[in-house]
């Protein structure tokens, strides 16, 4: 089971909820399990655009790093129209 922490009120009225729980089988990359879940589905566009931090076991990631059984995503919108986001941390 992965936990994904969602933070930011866009990110939680996309998903309907600040913490999700999804049970993983196997290795997968942060990408093909928020594609394969519908109700994270929402957050492909927010990801695209580099408006989404993203952080696995409290370390800065991008959305094709792997995650295994047991892992905490943490996904953190970030938009300034001074800043690009959290473009630099997720090339």
């Amino acid at each position: 089971m992965v936990t994904l922490l969602l933070f930011g009120q866009t990110l939680k009225d996309v998903v309907g909820a600040s913490e999700v729980e999804v049970e993983i089988a196997e290795r997968t990359t942060i990408k093909q399990l928020i594609e394969s879940h519908e109700q994270l589905g929402g957050l492909m566009p927010l990801l695209a655009k580099s408006e989404v931090l993203v952080t696995v076991n409290r370390k800065v990631a991008a959305i094709d790093s792997a995650v295994h059984d047991g892992d905490t995503i943490k996904l953190t919108h970030q938009t300034n129209p001074i800043f690009e986001g959290a473009r630099w941390h997720n090339p």
